[in-house]
Order: structure tokens, then C-alpha cells, then sequence
């Protein structure tokens, strides 16, 4: 039962926890397969994923699926939850794992994570997306241009530039990433080096960048400028900006019409239908 708009039951995923090795130590994720009350996929054919990155980004995702992940597991679509080092819920050292190595630790993880579950037959190691907002959006930037696990990648008010951030966020943001990269300006250096826009050139996978038009945490000037090097280099891509939205979509209008996009987008760059949302129009 439950009011307006409630998903029922059949059509929720199961989380199913899994632990694999990275480079750094043990991930935690939680997958959720494909989900229909009446549809099943042909025998042999492996889903596409999208991994999705937590905020924080030393926060923590649970075992519960939300409606975001049903939202994309009732349509073919896997979704892989990480809790990336960093994360809490693991003890210590796990949460101590990340101090220092924003741009390094999260990513290797989640592309383990990913590729474990291609690896072991779960996903199709192609259509392998990533998608994460804020701290997570930087992930998201980082690993695309990084590593060569994912096809595509969602961005929302990501972090492209570290230094900016440090730039435009107030004394408490900036502490905080004394501990996640190093103080400036003595690790200028670092900042410049892990940043996802210090290296436009990499940039190489059609990417979907959601962006609010107020935000005083990652301002709009970020996400054009990754437009702009996925504009030099040719690469397949959408920009979209909502007026009045800051950090973090409000707005249930934007939020549902974000979640939309993003599934246009994986339709068109993973070549699937999707019904009742058309395919993303790709610059």
C-alpha cells in the first residue's frame, strides 16, 4: 500500500553485501541487481552498473536501498553502493585510510569494487557507469579521468579543481582539507596533481555534468570548465544547469528531472530504452 507515488515491495532490491581487495586494503559495497516484478533479463546477458559515490566524503552508505537506486535497478540498471576507505562503519583505520589521499584512495576503490563485480560475472565490464554529487562528483571526475574501468560518469556539482575549492569555501571546508590533501600552500603541488581539471586532456568518456546555477561550494565556473576541455577534446557530453539551485538539488522539480537525465544519459551512451524518458540529446 503506502500513499502517492510509493514503490512497492516487488519492486525493491536486495542489497547484497560484498567485500573485495584493493590496492589499499578490503572494500565495502552493496550491490543491487536488476530488480522487475515481470521482467527478467535474457540468460547470459550481463547489466550494465552504476556505481554511485557517497558525499562527504567521509560519510557512510547503509544496506537500504533508496528510491534512487530502485529508480535505476526497475529499469536493467545495477547499482553498485561503495563505501569507499574513508568511510565509516569499518573502524578506525578504514576511516583513517583516506587522510592524505583524496583523489587516490577513493577512486582505486571504487574501481575495484566495479571491476570485481564484472570480474565475477555480475556486470557488464562495457557499461560500467559512475555517478556521485559534491565530494562525491569529485570521485566521480577523478576516476574517469584516472583509471579505465568506467564508460561513462555523472557528475553533480562536482569538485574539478581542489584549489578552488579551497579558494571558495569558508575556513572550516579549507581545514578540512588540510587532512584530506595537505595544508596550502605546502602542498600546492598535490592539490595541482590530483585535481581532475589540472589534466583536461584526459578526459576521454561522455560524461553528463548536473550543476546549480547558485552554488557557493562549487560554483558554476567548475562544471564549465569541464565542459569546456570535454568541448575541446570531442568527447560526448551534457550540460545542465539549474536556475536558483545551489549545492545540493532542492527542489523536487530538479531533483526529478536530474534522475531523469541521468537515466537518459545511460540509455543513450549504453545504447538501451528507456521508456518514458528520452534518451539525452549528447553535445
Amino acid at each position: 500500500t503506502g500513499g502517492e507515488g510509493a514503490v512497492g515491495d516487488e519492486w525493491m532490491p536486495t542489497a547484497r553485501a560484498i567485500e573485495t581487495a584493493g590496492p589499499h586494503g578490503p572494500v565495502h559495497a552493496f550491490a543491487y541487481a536488476p530488480t522487475h516484478p515481470e521482467v527478467v533479463a535474457p540468460d547470459g546477458e550481463r547489466p550494465p552498473y552504476v556505481v554511485l559515490v557517497h558525499g562527504g566524503p567521509t560519510s557512510h552508505v547503509g544496506p537500504a536501498p533508496s528510491a534512487r537506486t530502485a529508480f535505476f535497478t526497475s529499469r536493467g540498471i545495477g547499482v553498485l553502493d561503495v563505501n569507499y576507505g574513508g568511510s565509516t562503519g569499518y573502524g578506525r583505520a578504514y576511516r583513517e585510510r583516506l587522510s592524505g589521499q583524496w583523489g587516490v584512495v577513493d577512486v582505486d576503490d571504487v574501481a575495484a569494487a566495479a571491476s570485481a563485480l564484472a570480474d565475477a560475472g555480475l556486470a557488464d565490464p562495457a557499461r560500467l557507469a559512475i555517478a556521485g554529487g559534491s565530494a562525491g562528483g569529485w570521485t566521480v571526475l577523478a576516476a574517469v579521468t584516472r583509471t579505465e574501468v568506467f564508460a561513462a560518469g555523472i557528475s553533480r556539482y562536482g569538485v574539478g579543481d581542489a584549489r578552488a575549492l579551497a579558494a571558495d569555501t569558508h575556513d572550516f571546508e579549507a581545514r578540512y582539507l588540510d587532512g584530506l590533501i595537505g595544508p596550502l600552500p605546502e602542498a600546492e603541488d598535490v592539490y595541482i596533481e590530483r585535481s581532475p581539471l589540472s589534466r583536461p586532456e584526459r578526459f576521454r568518456v561522455p560524461l553528463l555534468i548536473l550543476q546549480g546555477s547558485e552554488d557557493r561550494v562549487v560554483p558554476p565556473a567548475q562544471a564549465e570548465a569541464i565542459r569546456d576541455a570535454l568541448a575541446a577534446r570531442g568527447v560526448p557530453h551534457a550540460y545542465v544547469l539549474y536556475e536558483g539551485e545551489g549545492h545540493g538539488f532542492r527542489s523536487a522539480e530538479t531533483v526529478v528531472d536530474a534522475l531523469q537525465r541521468e537515466l537518459g544519459f545511460l540509455g543513450a551512451v549504453f545504447g538501451f530504452d528507456t521508456p518514458g524518458v528520452p534518451p539525452l540529446e549528447l553535445s
